[in-house]
C-alpha cells in the first residue's frame, strides 16, 4: 500500500494546495493554509491533524525519506526553511488555531 493511500486527507491537502500551482492560493504556508481553513470543514481538518499524526508515528525512524517518497513531487519542506519535522509541526500548530 503506497503512503498516500493511508493518509487521504494529508495526500489530498499537499497535492492540493502545495502542489505546482500553490502559487495561487499564497506565497507563505501560513496564506495556503488559511485557505484550506476556508475551504474546509471541522472533520476535514480534525482528519487532516490526525493522519499527520500517524504519518509522523509511523515513519518516525525514516521520516525524511517517507515524505520525500510519499510528497516529494509536491512539496519539498526546506524550501519552505523547513525540515520535514517542522514543517508537518508548522501545519499542525495551524490546524489547532
Amino acid at each position: 500500500m503506497e503512503q498516500t493511500d493511508k493518509y487521504p486527507e494529508l495526500s489530498n491537502f499537499i497535492q492540493i494546495y502545495f502542489g505546482e500551482d500553490f502559487s495561487l492560493w499564497g506565497n507563505t504556508i501560513e496564506e495556503i493554509f488559511a485557505l484550506y481553513r476556508s475551504e474546509s470543514d471541522p472533520a476535514a481538518r480534525s482528519t487532516l491533524q490526525h493522519e499527520i499524526d500517524r504519518f509522523l508515528s509511523d515513519n518516525s525512524r525514516e521520516l525524511d525519506a517517507s515524505f520525500e517518497a510519499a510528497y516529494g513531487l509536491f512539496v519539498d519542506p526546506p524550501l519552505w526553511g523547513h525540515t520535514t519535522a517542522s514543517f508537518l509541526g508548522k501545519l499542525k500548530r495551524l490546524l489547532s488555531e
